[in-house]
């Protein structure tokens, strides 16, 4: 849905939806309508800090790195260093996924390794912003052992795509 002076609506008709839902509901069942908004409502206070942290983590990350400095510098990198910087800029990335695709491209004709490309496109399942979230919603302990168990993953994943090129 458009709307005036450049400004889009996102998710209007979903949003409208969900209204007329409620309204059917409460003229339905009033009690379940209420215990369904009051649920809505926990759960928004909930969210609330916890997105808070991820704003502010986003903007951290998007303010201090930039990643095509970082990118371009993993060309020359060999070795162990190599690896972890592929794994920390993949860690660090935001963005589309198709944003990276010419630019990963035109590195890799300049010899960036297709070892490290792997590392960093697996190592983006990590979404660093969304962690607090996660860990509310899965717990502390499930959240650590998934994130590493994603970082080291995308080491072996780059590892394997170099053993058999």
């Amino acid at each position: 849905m458009k709307s005036m002076r450049g400004f889009k609506f996102r998710g209007v008709k979903f949003f409208l939806f969900v209204l007329f839902c409620y309204i059917i509901l409460a003229f339905l069942n009033t009690p379940a309508a209420v215990s369904s908004l009051q649920k809505s409502f926990e759960i928004v206070e909930i969210l609330i800090p916890i997105f808070v942290i991820i704003i502010i983590l986003m903007a951290v990350i998007g303010y201090f790195f930039q990643e095509k400095t970082f990118i371009s510098s993993m060309v020359r990198q060999k070795g162990l260093k190599g690896w972890m910087l592929a794994l920390f800029i993949g860690l660090l990335s935001h963005g589309p996924m198709y944003a990276w695709y010419p630019m990963l491209e035109d590195l890799r004709k300049k010899g960036l390794r297709d070892g490290y490309i792997t590392t960093f496109f697996y190592a983006r399942a990590v979404k660093l912003p969304l962690l607090p979230l996660m860990a509310d919603y899965f717990g502390f302990g499930f959240t650590v052992v998934l994130t590493l168990y994603i970082i080291v993953a995308s080491v072996i994943q780059g590892l394997l795509v170099e053993f058999f090129e």
